[in-house]
C-alpha cells in the first residue's frame, strides 16, 4: 500500500511538524533587562534641572504612548533610556508617567514648549529629543541639519 519511501517521507514530515510545535509551546520568555545606570533618574521638574542631549527630527505617527500625532504636532519622543528609567516605568509604555509630560526646548537663543508622546529607539543618548517636524522647523529651520546640540528642561 505505502512504499518505504513514503513512509520515511511521512515519518520525518510528521516528527519535523511536531517538534516545531514542542520548541513554540516549551519556548520560554525572553528576560528584559535594565540599565542600572539611570534607576535613579527621576522627574526633577521642580528643580529645574537642565539637560543636554541631541535634537532631531522624524515623522509622527502612533507613539509609544499611545497616542496619534501628525507632524505639525508640537511633540517629541525622548531617548528609550529616559523613557524606560523614568520613575514609575512598567512594561506597558502606555502607561509611563513621562508621557504627556512638557518640556521647554532651547536651541540657538529660540525656545519651544513640546509634549512628551513618543520613545526614541534610535536616540543614543537618555536626553537626546526627537522632534516632529514642525517643532524642529521652529527652533532650527533647515530640516537638512538633522541633528543638532539642544538643552531642555520639564516645563
Amino acid at each position: 500500500m505505502f512504499t518505504k519511501s513514503f513512509a520515511s517521507s511521512f515519518v520525518l514530515v510528521f516528527v519535523s511538524v511536531m517538534a516545531m510545535f514542542v520548541s513554540v509551546s516549551y519556548g520560554a520568555p525572553i528576560a528584559v533587562r535594565r540599565s542600572t545606570a539611570l534607576a535613579a533618574r527621576q522627574d526633577t521638574s521642580a528643580s529645574g534641572t537642565t539637560y543636554s542631549g541631541d535634537g532631531t527630527w522624524y515623522e509622527t505617527g502612533l507613539g509609544a504612548c499611545g497616542i496619534t500625532n501628525t507632524d505639525g504636532d508640537p511633540i517629541v519622543a525622548i531617548g528609550y533610556q529616559g523613557f524606560d528609567s523614568y520613575p514609575g516605568a512598567t512594561a506597558n509604555p502606555n502607561d509611563n508617567p513621562i508621557c504627556n509630560k512638557k518640556v521647554t526646548i532651547y536651541y540657538g537663543g529660540k525656545t519651544a514648549t513640546a509634549t512628551i508622546t513618543d520613545r526614541c529607539a534610535g536616540c543614543a543618548g537618555a536626553d537626546d529629543l526627537d522632534m516632529s517636524p514642525s517643532l524642529f522647523d521652529t527652533l532650527v529651520g533647515d530640516p537638512g541639519i538633522g541633528r543638532v546640540s539642544i538643552t531642555w528642561n520639564y516645563s
